[in-house]
């Protein structure tokens, strides 16, 4: 199946997924087809102006550019999304928490649809972590 992680670009998760025999749903891969599309004129920026306009699908003109942008590359993602994990309270360090507003919309967005979700918290402690990787793995594995 394929599952949409929050944070996208959790490298955490998205190594359970895919050990647990899923396709994760990242942004590391999605931004890969980008740099090496060779239409693409300034690959720093990694994005074309379809995407810049496909933002606008998941959120209006007066959202900030960036959120839209995100959501240009994101959306997509969860559109094509058969189950989700998302993680709550993360560290400000840990996958792309700086775009809190765009996690907010894609959490939105993720539930709107309707599929199978796990939601887990951030672990603080190794007991924690256990703990998450049991639920992430039981869910996983509840999907197949």
């Amino acid at each position: 199946m394929k599952i949409f992680m929050i944070p996208p670009n959790s490298l955490i998760l998205y190594d359970l997924v895919e050990r647990f025999g899923h396709q994760p749903l990242s942004l590391m891969g999605e931004l890969r087809e980008h740099v090496v599309k060779p239409e693409i004129e300034s690959p720093p920026l990694n994005l074309s102006q379809e995407d810049i306009m496909n933002g606008l699908k998941y959120a209006g003109i007066e959202v900030p550019s960036g959120v839209r942008g995100r959501l240009g590359i994101w959306g997509p993602m969860v559109d094509e999304a058969e189950a989700a994990i998302i993680m709550h309270d993360m560290p400000y360090t840990f996958g792309c928490v700086g775009c809190h507003r765009t996690n907010l919309m894609l959490t939105y967005m993720v539930r709107r649809k309707k599929i199978p979700i796990l939601e887990v918290h951030y672990p603080k402690t190794d007991e924690e972590a256990k703990v998450m990787v049991t639920k992430i793995k039981a869910f996983l594995e509840g999907l197949k």
